[in-house]
């Protein structure tokens, strides 16, 4: 069974920081691009930042300069470093993966869900 597994979300206050983490696990043959989006209640999901498998990046434009994506091949594992928090930032963070499981091809996983609260 295929997990991504995301840890690190949490309270913290504005101009803090927190890191979150998503390991995915399973039969997992190759994974291609990783990121994390965030929702907040009763609003569509949207992208904070992606990585592809040779480690290009992509950000929203809320987060440039604040959030840095990075992920560890070896572990199969993406982060998300965010600094410079703001009260606005407080979501609901899902991390992603486009994987080749079992070697049926490449489709999009999700993880739970990791909240995360920015208090002003």
């Amino acid at each position: 069974q295929v997990q991504l597994v995301e840890s690190g979300g949490g309270l913290v206050q504005a101009g803090g920081s927190l890191r979150l983490s998503c390991a995915a696990s399973g039969n997992i043959f190759s994974i291609n691009t990783m990121g994390w989006y965030r929702q907040a209640p009763g609003k569509q999901r949207e992208l904070v930042a992606r990585i592809s498998s040779g480690g290009s990046t992509n950000y929203a434009e809320s987060v440039k300069g604040r959030f840095t994506i990075s992920r560890d091949n070896a572990k199969n594992t993406v982060y998300l470093q965010m600094n410079s928090l703001k009260p606005e930032d407080t979501n609901v963070y899902y991390c992603n993966a486009a994987m080749n499981v079992g070697g049926v091809g490449f489709y999009d996983y999700w993880g739970r869900g990791t909240q995360v609260t920015v208090s002003s």
